[in-house]
């Protein structure tokens, strides 16, 4: 099989889908990570209306905002998710406010959010499908050596259920080398998000820096997010991504210090 000949799905995004050489490859495990307000939650109602346009079946799991928030977001960038799921088109489920909705988790537990979204697509119905955990992380906050098992058991799983998952992994940039939460680890493709101040003012950036079976670029680009618009890529950057890097022995002291802490839950 050529790279060209994969199946790939649209980020409903045309600059990022050229960026990726077409999209992300069908059946992949995508990690979005970087710190609070970068832009990941929007990528991924981005992405999730594409599939609705395309016919996807679509299930978003909000772990850190709420259902109504979401649907908010989508409709400030011109997306009806409420249409979506009275069309029965999108499953939205919410983690955080534990409500009557009969899609709510009520527990961060990764069994019942595996549960959940098995019990979505049968819902749904057969078909290509794609699903965002926003975000995966907070399955594990309490016990963060559990990370990778975690990750993997939620890709093993849903896999043969004909996903495509964006996971999304929040964290500042002071921790991002040691605190990955697992994630990245199991991950086919890795999409990071950066922000720095600079003049004053807000920056942000996208980098992708794993797609397997693709030909991508290895660019830092520089993002907006807009209402109306979305997220949108202004283009490459000549900052480095060096120019945001932590010095490598505050990187170590990090690493260092997340062993240490693993080490001590796993003997606790």
């Amino acid at each position: 099989m050529t790279l060209n000949s994969i199946e790939r799905l649209s980020t409903g995004i045309k600059e990022l889908d050229e960026l990726l050489d077409g999209g992300i490859p069908k059946g992949f495990f995508v990690a979005l990570t970087g710190e609070p307000g970068t832009g990941k939650t929007v990528l991924c109602i981005t992405y999730i209306n594409e599939g609705i346009k395309e016919g996807d079946k679509c299930v978003y799991v909000t772990t850190e905002e709420s259902k109504r928030s979401i649907i908010t977001q989508a409709k400030m960038f011109n997306m009806d998710f409420e249409k979506a799921i009275s069309e029965k088109k999108l499953v939205l489920a919410d983690a955080l406010m534990g409500d009557d909705d009969p899609w709510s988790l009520k527990s961060l537990e990764i069994d019942e959010l595996i549960g959940k979204i098995i019990e979505a697509k049968k819902y749904l119905g057969y078909g290509r499908a794609r699903l965002v955990i926003d975000s995966l992380s907070a399955f594990w906050l309490d016990k963060p050596a559990m990370a990778r098992r975690h990750s993997y058991l939620v890709k093993k799983v849903l896999s043969k259920w004909d996903f495509t998952i964006f996971a999304t992994s929040q964290y500042a940039i002071t921790t991002s080398y040691a605190f990955g939460w697992g994630v990245e680890h199991i991950a086919d493709g890795i999409i990071r998000f950066r922000r720095i101040i600079r003049n004053g003012q807000l920056k942000r950036y996208i980098l992708i820096e794993k797609m397997r079976q693709t030909n991508h670029s290895l660019r830092l680009h520089e993002i907006e997010i807009k209402p109306g618009a979305g997220l949108t890529i202004i283009g490459a950057s000549e900052m480095r991504v060096e120019d945001i890097r932590l010095p490598k022995s505050v990187v170590d002291k990090i690493v260092k210090t997340r062993q240490e802490e693993e080490a001590e839950y796993s003997n606790a």
